[in-house]
C-alpha cells in the first residue's frame, strides 16, 4: 500500500500545480519559468546520479558483474528509447512554435500535452524501478530514498502543472479544462512506474540495466528539452540558479533520506 501511495505522489505534484490555474490571474513570468525549468533540471540531474546511477553500479556489484557495464548499457538504451519517442511521436514544447515528431494533424494543446507525457514517461519509471530496487535489497537503496525520489520528482512537477495549465488559461482554454490537461500531462507516471516496478520483480538480475535505463532516459529529457528552454532569451542565470537549487534541494532529500 505505502508504495503504491508513493507511486502516486509525483502525479500529485502535478495535479497541485495544474490547480494554481485557479488561484493565479496572470500566467507565469518569463524569469519565474526559467527558474522553474532549471529547478526541475537540477532535481532530475541529481536524482539521475544519486537514486539511479550510484544505485545500478552498486547493484551490478552485488550481483558479480562488471560494475560499469550494465550502467553504460542500460544509460545508452535510455537514450536511444527516449530519442526513438522523440523523433516519432508528434508533440509542442513550451514556447516553440514548431512541432516534432512525425507530422499529424494534432491540435497544439494536444501536442503541448503529448510532450510533456514524454517528459514524464522517465520519471514514472525511475520512482517504479527505485522501490524495485529498495525490495531486492541489493542496490543500495532503501524505501526512505525511494520515497525521497518520490518526493524530489513530486516537487519539480508542481511548477510543471502549472507551466501547463496557466498557458492553456492564456489562450482562452477555460480553468477546468485547463487544469484537466494540466493534471492529465502527468497521468502515464503511475502507469509507467507500476509498471516498470512489475517488471523489474520479475527480472531482478537486469536491475542495474534497469536503473540505469531510467537515467538515462532522464538525462535525455534534461539536455535535451529542461535546459534549451531554461536558457533561452535573457536572464539565461536565473534557469542556471533554479538548476542548482533543485541538485542541492535533490541532494539533501536523497542523502538524509536514503
Amino acid at each position: 500500500m505505502t508504495e503504491l501511495i508513493s507511486l502516486i505522489v509525483p502525479f500529485a505534484g502535478t495535479t497541485l500545480g495544474a490547480m494554481m490555474v485557479f488561484f493565479m490571474k496572470d500566467g507565469i513570468k518569463e524569469s519565474v519559468e526559467k527558474g522553474l525549468l532549471g529547478f526541475a533540471a537540477g532535481v532530475m540531474f541529481a536524482a539521475t546520479v544519486w537514486s539511479l546511477i550510484i544505485p545500478a553500479i552498486n547493484s551490478a556489484q552485488a550481483q558479480g558483474q562488471i560494475p560499469w557495464l550494465a550502467p553504460v548499457t542500460g544509460f545508452a538504451l535510455g537514450i536511444i528509447f527516449l530519442l526513438a519517442i522523440d523523433s516519432i511521436v508528434p508533440h509542442l514544447h513550451l514556447g516553440s512554435n514548431k512541432p516534432e515528431g512525425v507530422k499529424s494533424g494534432l491540435s497544439k494543446t494536444a501536442m503541448l500535452l503529448l510532450a510533456v507525457t514524454i517528459h514524464n514517461i522517465p520519471e514514472g519509471m525511475a520512482v517504479g524501478v527505485a522501490y524495485a530496487g529498495a525490495v531486492s535489497g541489493n542496490t543500495g537503496i532503501n524505501m526512505m530514498g525511494a520515497f525521497a525520489l518520490s518526493i524530489g520528482i513530486a516537487i519539480q512537477n508542481f511548477p510543471e502543472g502549472a507551466i501547463i495549465s496557466l498557458p492553456l488559461k492564456g489562450e482562452g482554454m477555460n480553468k477546468g479544462r485547463a487544469f484537466y490537461y494540466g493534471m492529465l500531462s502527468g497521468a502515464v507516471e503511475p502507469v509507467a512506474g507500476f509498471l516498470t516496478a512489475l517488471v523489474t520483480a520479475q527480472i531482478l538480475p537486469f536491475m542495474p540495466y534497469i536503473l540505469s535505463f531510467a537515467a538515462g532516459a532522464m538525462f535525455y529529457v534534461i539536455v535535451e528539452e529542461l535546459i534549451p528552454e531554461s536558457q533561452m532569451g535573457e536572464h539565461s542565470n536565473i534557469g542556471t540558479i533554479g538548476a542548482a537549487i533543485g541538485f542541492m534541494l535533490m541532494m539533501v532529500l536523497d542523502v538524509a533520506l536514503g
